[in-house]
């Protein structure tokens, strides 16, 4: 653990041994992002080379055979993440809360450009309701032709709630 992210976690009232007792791994960020998708709005989400080819090719396939997808979220810094968790702690959200639904800083899969959130025409975002539409329909029976894996499932060991829109690429 670098210098720098022990500040961070200390400034927040983070354990790592907690994290690390979790089973959580340290995520860096890496060296070259690629551009993965641009929404309507402009906004772009960034995803290391590979990663952002597998998810391109994913989602035509998805729309081949009828199903929309589309990024929520994908590659975010180790910085935005201490911001999120910061302002929940500003609004008085209880840390253990937080640990539960958001990664520490250095800690969330985004920081290494292979996680993304998806969403899907008519699911609200990053909620469970995701898992009734046909996208998730078609990436369970189909991501892993891509790499792509769920990453916190019903039960999962991380500690965190079960997530069904957040999905990582593995070469």
């Amino acid at each position: 653990m670098t210098p720098e992210l022990a500040e961070r976690l200390a400034e927040l009232g983070i354990a790592p041994a907690d994290l690390l007792a979790r089973g959580l791994e340290i995520h860096a960020e890496p060296a070259e992002l690629a551009l993965a998708e641009t929404n309507a709005e402009g906004r772009e989400f960034l995803l290391v080379p590979a990663a952002a080819a597998a998810w391109q090719a994913m989602r035509r396939a998805a729309a081949d055979e009828g199903v929309e997808m589309f990024l929520l979220s994908a590659f975010r810094s180790v910085a935005r993440q201490h911001e999120i968790v910061a302002a929940k702690l500003a609004r008085g959200q209880r840390l253990d809360e937080i640990l539960r639904v958001s990664a520490a800083p250095g800690f969330s899969e985004h920081h290494s450009g292979c996680a993304v959130d998806i969403g899907a025409p008519g699911s609200p975002p990053l909620e469970e309701a995701f898992e009734t539409t046909a996208a998730f329909g078609w990436l369970e029976r189909r991501a892993a032709d891509f790499g792509f894996h769920l990453s916190y499932p019903r039960g999962n060991a991380s500690g965190y709630l079960y997530e069904p829109w957040h999905w990582r690429w593995r070469a």
